[in-house]
């Protein structure tokens, strides 16, 4: 059962985010396996979509009770129209919906021995106590894998029993650990050392390791694993090399993953201990160490009545991960038990909970959630007005959860949902708000459209135009005055810390969540009580920080740095150049006229390497191979005659050190796969870009590259001499080079224009991820870095991050916890929470936000919340009114007043300057300097300003001037 069906290929388009989590194994043994999960309310709906998003073979659902009312407050597959009809026979066709390659089907019946020994994996929930005895006894006799999971209002548990020997074939989410190798001596024990640069910390003692690419010691090549010891200094010793070859340069050390074995308890065990066990007792003459919390359990008794879809959406997730843990043997599964409670969302005065009378069921959709917090809380809900920034997998799991516990659900409520991208096929695995059908149309509408389906009450607007500076005129001070709170599920730090600032600057409450892989955070920001949202330094500082162009060009140490030169290729050679050579058919411009060197150099490939414009498959073949050797054989020879490999800079060092690594050209080997793929993939894309017809028959090409002569280096010379830029502009393009360049470019000008490509990351079939890939490895192998494989080439080149349906509905869920304190009304920070969770390692930590920074000045104190007002006055102040008002209410003597970067007022102008300035209204001040009209509807300028006396680091509050 864990083989995959051989007819049954993996969908790599639809699971692209999901196997950069999971690996091609784990997920082929996801397609093949069959789960059967018991019981459809809530918390098993949870369980089945995350399911059946993530692609298991076949998943049998079984629940023979009717819908009632309260169903409707947590289940997402149900309707008023299944009241009375048996959930799991209404569950079915929606969940089928979500993927057609998984089978979805409804057992009737009772679940019996022989049943069970048709699935892997078994899953209950919302099941008796007997029930889960006597199943999980059976499933643990047959050895299938057992989960029993349920939740009652803010409590929940889940249980997880893989047999007694359960090998994790791959325990970790991280890749294997790959580092360059600086030298290995001969000896026993051998030292190996890393290059400069490499995270060495990362190797531990007793780590399996092996090794590639080593010129010398070739014994340690594809090694069986060896045990490795970490010194002090940082090198690692690899076992006896003393009969080995002598090392001579290159090669990388990769850490081997070791599966682990888990045995889980015998059920009898426990029962047995826990029946040898004394009586617990609690008299006045013997009493407990830790008392009973009589209050702690009236409370939870209170609240057990209800079911609630933040918490069903979380322990699902958890739950659903288990599943496929089981299934896949990737990661280690939990140490059987979780327990997890929110009744953190319950007021801590008791005094404040709702009464039973509030309590009791309306024979409402919402009865599951009202039994937990009260008709009074409900009502509230209804009349927020909430903004929702970003409809992707965590925005359509927050759309669920917004739906189902009736946020804006009310004439008087509503909610705004902002997304200006389109739908992708790629997205279906974990937007479960999309169908196929879907794909092309904007995210906003179409998940506005599912979730006013999932709850017709729901008050729901979609918006496409981008939340950014460049849309103020739209999401301004009108806008956001209606807006109660805001949700941020974006996937840019650059997005978030501008949503986050519209946040601070309006006072709103913020909602904020994001995931990698099986990480996932959940936080909230409440303006006066919690601090405000701030990236992480790492993340913001690197985020689209480019590689510098010389690394990338000329010294690359990483195979970052070769992917971007890879992609960089992609660009100048089927983009840019064309885009180039179609202005000059069009204007007819001689390339004198044009942007200069850098233009020039763009070209030089396109039209050298060929030398005519191709007319055939052929003669894009014979392109791509000159260029082969131009990149990774000629122009790494020219490179090293500028700086030969015994090159010594004035200090003494020598100049290919450190992280700096001297390079070798390469000898291009048709037997060589990543050579042969590099040259199809080129070829290919060089035929697109003239409109020629490609192939991909690799090996007809092998053929045909034996009968193809030989480029010439002398005349490939000047082409590798310029992108060296090395040598000035006038030197390398002199009046006979730019006549010999414009008469080759004629050529290109007779006949159609040409295509330029864009890079597109997820069609496997147009040769753009292969190109870079195939490039990027060439040039790791010149300079001796580790490559990466295609997979993690196309994941870091397109940007994209990891993903998994188990994570963003765990966010969402933690998120929609916070939404009950956001909404309840003022609670003390002690009431809230940041989360973070790694379901992979089974970690999740909730604690309590950080409060504001107070920063002072003189006499003032103010937080990132506060803000300098200034009412409106009739008639308008002027500028020297402004200054006085602060001086006089305030006591700052404004030293410069801006607004942006504008500068509307300098105590150090002239005399003359000042006197120009002051008499003029505020408004007319700020339209004079900034050129710009003030937007119709503006309620307040906001101006910052510095004041005499203060210290550098000192941020006055904004300065909000009303009009």
């Amino acid at each position: 059962m864990d083989a995959l069906d051989a007819s049954k290929l993996l969908d790599e388009e639809l699971y692209s985010r999901q196997l950069y989590v999971l690996g091609s194994p784990a997920m082929q043994r996801i397609q093949g396996a069959r789960v059967l999960v018991s019981g459809l309310q809530g918390l098993g709906a949870e369980v089945a979509k995350n399911l059946v998003l993530m692609g298991v073979g076949s998943l049998t659902l079984h629940d023979p009770h009717p819908t009632c009312w309260s169903d409707l407050a947590a289940q997402f597959l149900l309707s008023e129209q299944d009241l009375e009809r048996s959930r799991a026979e209404a569950s079915q066709e929606l969940l089928a919906q979500l993927n057609r390659a998984v089978q979805v089907v409804v057992h009737t019946g009772d679940i019996t021995e022989d049943l069970l020994l048709d699935f892997q994996v078994v899953v209950l929930t919302a099941s008796k106590l007997e029930e889960q005895l006597k199943v999980g006894t059976l499933c643990h006799k047959h050895g299938v894998c057992f989960l029993a999971a349920d939740t009652r209002g803010l409590v929940g548990q889940l249980f997880c029993d893989f047999g007694e020997d359960f090998t994790v074939q791959d325990p970790t989410e991280a890749e294997p650990l790959t580092a360059a190798i600086q030298h290995i001596s001969q000896g026993s024990p051998g030292i190996l050392t890393l290059r400069k640069g490499a995270n060495t910390h990362y190797f531990r003692d007793g780590d399996l390791v092996t090794f590639s690419g080593i010129e010398g010691m070739v014994e340690l090549n594809d090694c069986d694993p060896r045990s490795i010891h970490v010194r002090e200094d940082g090198s690692l010793e690899i076992g006896d090399t003393t009969t080995f070859s002598r090392y001579l340069r290159g090669g990388a050390i990769t850490e081997v993953k070791r599966p682990k074995t888990v045995r889980h308890v015998d059920a009898e065990t426990v029962v047995g201990l826990a029946q040898d066990l004394e009586p617990l007792k609690w008299t006045e003459e013997e009493p407990l160490e830790q008392p009973l919390d009589e209050a702690l359990v009236r409370t939870v008794a209170l609240s057990s009545g209800g079911v609630l879809s933040p918490m069903v959406a979380m322990l699902g997730a958890v739950a659903a991960q288990e599943v496929l843990k089981a299934i896949s043997r990737k990661f280690m599964p939990l140490d059987q038990w979780l327990y997890f409670d929110a009744l953190d969302c319950l007021p801590e005065d008791g005094e404040l909970l709702p009464s039973p009378e509030d309590c009791a069921p309306r024979g409402s959709r919402y009865d599951g959630q009202i039994a937990v917090f009260g008709a009074g809380f409900q009502e509230k809900l209804s009349r927020q007005h909430y903004l929702l920034v970003g409809a992707g997998a965590i925005g359509c799991e927050l759309l669920k959860v917004f739906a189902l516990v009736g946020l804006g659900a009310r004439n008087s409520g509503g909610l705004t949902v902002v997304d200006m991208d389109h739908i992708e096929r790629s997205n279906l695995s974990r937007q479960f708000l999309f169908r196929s059908q879907d794909i092309g149309r904007p995210k906003a509408e179409v998940a506005a459209a599912a979730a006013q389906r999932l709850n017709p009450d729901l008050q729901v607007i979609p918006l496409t135009y981008p939340l950014d500076p460049t849309t103020e005129h739209i999401y301004g001070d009108n806008f956001f005055s209606h807006v109660d709170g805001v949700a941020a599920a974006l996937d840019s730090f650059q997005a978030r810390r501008y949503v986050a600032a519209r946040c601070t600057h309006y006072l709103k409450p913020l909602l904020e969540g994001g995931t990698l892989g099986t990480r996932g955070s959940a936080k909230v920001f409440m303006p006066h009580v919690t601090e405000a949202y701030r990236a992480p330094a790492s993340a913001a500082a690197s985020e689209d920080a480019p590689y510098p162009v010389c690394t990338v060009r000329h010294f690359p140490s990483t195979a970052e740095h070769t992917l971007q030169w890879a992609r960089d290729e992609f660009e100048g050679l089927f983009r840019l150049s064309a885009e180039t050579i179609n202005r000059h058919q069009q204007a007819h411009t001689s390339l004198a006229d044009m942007d200069g060197p850098q233009t020039l150099t763009l070209l030089k490939p396109v039209l050298g390497v060929l030398g005519v414009r191709p007319q055939n498959w052929q003669d894009c073949v014979a392109w791509a191979l000159g260029h082969w050797k131009l990149c990774f054989h000629y122009g790494i020879k020219q490179l090293l005659r500028h700086f030969p490999p015994n090159k010594v800079l004035e200090d003494g060092t020598p100049f290919w050190s450190g992280p700096k690594q001297c390079p070798q050209p390469l000898e291009f080997d048709t037997n060589q796969d990543i050579h042969l793929l590099y040259v199809l993939a080129a070829a290919n894309l060089y035929a697109q870009m003239h409109g020629l017809p490609g192939s991909q028959d690799s090996t007809a090409l092998r053929e045909l590259l034996k009968l193809l002569p030989q480029p010439d280096p002398q005349q490939m010379a000047p082409i590798f001499a310029s992108n060296l830029e090395l040598a000035s502009a006038s030197a390398e393009f002199g009046p006979e080079q730019l006549k010999e360049l414009n008469k080759a470019l004629e050529v290109w000008t007779v006949g159609p224009p040409l295509k330029p490509l864009m890079f597109e990351k997820d069609d496997d079939s147009n040769f753009h991820v292969d190109f870079v890939a195939a490039a990027a490895s060439l040039r790791c192998q010149n300079y001796g870095i580790p490559p990466v494989n295609r997979a993690q080439s196309k994941r870091i080149v397109g940007q994209i991050i990891p993903a998994i349906a188990t994570t963003t509905a765990a966010v969402a869920g933690l998120l929609g916890l916070e939404l009950y304190k956001v909404v309840g009304g003022p609670r003390p920070r002690s009431a809230f929470r940041h989360s973070y969770l790694h379901l992979a390692e089974n970690y999740l930590i909730r604690y309590m936000p950080f409060a504001p920074a107070i920063q002072t000045f003189h006499h003032l104190k103010w937080t990132c919340w506060d803000r300098l007002k200034v009412p409106a006055g009739q008639p308008e102040r002027t500028l020297e009114l402004l200054l006085a008002h602060l001086q006089e209410q305030h006591g700052l003597r404004v030293r410069m007043l801006l607004h942006g970067p504008a500068l509307l007022y300098s105590a150090g102008w002239s005399p003359e300057k000042q006197a120009q300035h002051l008499p003029l209204r505020v408004t007319e001040l700020v339209q004079q300097v900034t050129g710009q009209v003030l937007a119709p509807g503006l309620r307040v300028l906001v101006l910052e300003l510095s004041c005499e006396g203060e210290e550098e680091d000192t941020a006055f509050p904004p300065l909000h001037y009303e009009l």
